[in-house]
């Protein structure tokens, strides 16, 4: 039997998108395939690694888990909605100029739960920060340089 089509109405990157897809598909899966959104990753599938990170009403959630249905009426941010204007978001600056990764594939669920913190919380501890960012896997191993990178973006953000 074929899964059943509900209209979905969801804000994602500051566009309103009315998707008519089966509310149990993943977000991640629906901003990938369906929206071409691919700055969003697919590591574990499992909400485990943090690859798949995006802001929902900019909280830091993990979008492999989480039905699109759970994010109907509300506000979706991804990397790629990040940047405005062609500059880059303080995050996402401080991460280049901290050298916070080598082959990438973390980066934007890190950014992504970077934001989510500094919006929540503009001055953290290097504790918060290890918190906050403590269950994102990074197979290259940069967390010291990713640390530095959100304390960096913390003073800029402040500035």
């Amino acid at each position: 039997m074929p899964a059943s089509s509900d209209l979905i109405v969801v804000r994602v990157n500051g566009v309103e998108r009315r998707l008519r897809i089966d509310g149990s598909t993943s977000l991640l899966t629906v901003l990938r395939i369906d929206l071409g959104l691919t700055g969003t990753k697919y590591g574990c599938g499992a909400g485990e690694c943090g690859a798949c990170t995006v802001l929902v009403d900019d909280q830091a959630l993990r979008s492999c888990v989480l039905p699109v249905s759970h994010v109907a009426g509300r506000s979706v941010t991804t990397i790629e909605g990040l940047t405005k204007d062609s500059r880059l978001h303080p995050v996402q600056q401080a991460f280049l100029d901290a050298q916070a990764f080598q082959c990438g594939y973390c980066t934007p669920g890190m950014i992504m739960e970077a934001v989510g913190l500094l919006k929540r919380n503009p001055d953290p501890t290097e504790i918060e920060i290890r918190d906050a960012l403590g269950d994102h896997l990074c197979r290259c191993g940069a967390y010291h340089r990713i640390i530095r990178a959100v304390q960096l973006a913390a003073v800029a953000m402040g500035e």
